[in-house]
């Protein structure tokens, strides 16, 4: 093992280590940023043509909902920032390497050629300096469009404090641009990253808000936060996610689960990360996006994080019994949206559907309603799922506890969406 000292170490990488040992380091390296969903799959297969397990395979969605697979690597882990919670922070005594641009271009063509991927996740450690940085980026991207002729999906990941016209020339070669904001407070970030700069990371949220051409970053953007490196409350989280989505028209925010590579006195004492609480943050932010939910419907300063055994769609019904149970043949579509177990394509189809004739149970079933959950909240044509069905918040949660709880032994930690 060995730390890189100054750019001459890194040139010399370079020229010695072969492509196979970089890729196994940087795309190692990449899986830490959460800006792009992973594929969550191992399983190798026997073939030669597409493979789950291969290094740095990671999945994102396009805005029809086709699932993409990206190639996901850092430039180089490299890093002259320290820190804390970082893998590649410059005091780590790692194997560390370099791709050169070339280097880049030739797997990423490669790769799409064997239809391993459809696209490029390019992410980088800090090396030099930002501007630096960003210009092996861009010259990266730029030889990738125009000499390899590659028009596929890319994703590139901003570098804060790098200059604004470096930024436009970025944000003209890619599809989308991610700058994370890495904690969810100016304090937390001041507290474990303390050579980054909120302004820095909210002036290129802003600056790709406002620019306005249609070649710049046509898939809009996106940011990061890591959950449970610092004190925040899951409202606080909330709050910050809503604030960014409403003041630079984000994409998305992903949450990103602390996991513990580094021993610091300032980090959490963690033997686990803690991913119940993400998948609870994700499914809080779908309902916030399509669902019409607001972060003061979820969360407040009195109940500040969300309920572990329970989604937080379902424990705001539970909170709001008094809503229920909901006439589903004349309920509003925002109505339907409220109910658990019901989604916003199932919605659409119960307000379509009821045009024509009142609907049953059995047609909610056909329907794809999750009635598992659903049963609890709603009557059809005023009857109950079964008659003596007991409309009481402890009977409900119990209930609604246990399946999750079978549904996560059965699927691992993967919990239901709504």
């Amino acid at each position: 093992m060995f730390t890189i000292n100054n750019l001459l170490d890194i040139m010399v990488l370079v020229i010695f280590m072969n492509m196979q040992e970089k890729l196994t380091i940087l795309a190692d390296s990449a899986k830490y940023d959460a800006s792009c969903s992973s594929s969550g799959s191992a399983l190798k297969r026997h073939g030669d043509i597409g493979n789950t397990a291969y290094s740095g395979i990671c999945h994102s969605f396009a805005s029809d909902g086709r699932c993409i697979s990206l190639l996901k690597i850092l430039m180089t882990n490299c890093c002259i920032f320290d820190c804390k919670y970082c893998l590649n922070r410059k005091s780590n005594n790692i194997k560390r390497a370099l791709f050169t641009p070339e280097e880049i271009c030739e797997i990423t063509i490669n790769f799409y050629r064997r239809n391993y991927i459809e696209g490029l996740f390019l992410s980088s450690g800090i090396i030099k300096s930002p501007d630096y940085t960003m210009n092996l980026m861009i010259e990266t991207i730029s030889l990738l469009r125009h000499k390899y002729k590659f028009g596929g999906y890319i994703h590139a990941k901003a570098i804060p404090g790098a200059s604004t016209y470096l930024l436009n020339k970025l944000g003209n070669l890619v599809d989308r641009l991610s700058a994370n904001i890495e904690l969810p407070t100016e304090n937390g970030l001041k507290l474990l990253a303390p050579n980054k700069d909120t302004n820095k990371i909210t002036k290129i949220m802003e600056y790709i808000k406002e620019n306005k051409s249609q070649t710049f970053v046509p898939a809009g953007q996106s940011t990061q936060m890591i959950i449970g490196a610092t004190k925040e409350t899951d409202y606080e989280i909330m709050k910050r996610s809503s604030e960014m989505y409403h003041n630079y028209s984000l994409k998305r925010v992903f949450y990103s689960a602390y996991i513990p590579v580094n021993k610091d006195n300032l980090l959490p004492s963690l033997n686990l990360p803690p991913l119940k609480r993400e998948n609870r943050l994700y499914q809080a932010d779908w309902l916030m996006r399509f669902y019409h939910f607001k972060v003061n419907d979820l969360l407040n300063a009195d109940n500040p994080n969300f309920n572990l055994l329970l989604d937080p769609k379902a424990d705001w019904a539970l909170r709001h019994l008094e809503e229920f149970p909901k006439e589903i043949n004349t309920c509003s579509y925002n109505d339907l949206l409220k109910i658990p177990g019901i989604g916003v394509t199932s919605a659409k189809r119960i307000i379509s559907s009821r045009k024509y004739f009142k609907i049953s149970f059995n047609d909610l079933q056909k329907m794809g309603i999750v009635l598992k959950r659903a049963k609890y909240f709603i009557v059809c044509d005023g009857k109950y799922f079964v008659n003596n069905l007991c409309f009481n918040r402890s009977f409900i949660e119990s209930n609604l506890v246990l399946e999750d709880n079978l549904l996560t032994s059965l699927k691992g930690e993967q919990l239901s969406l709504f």
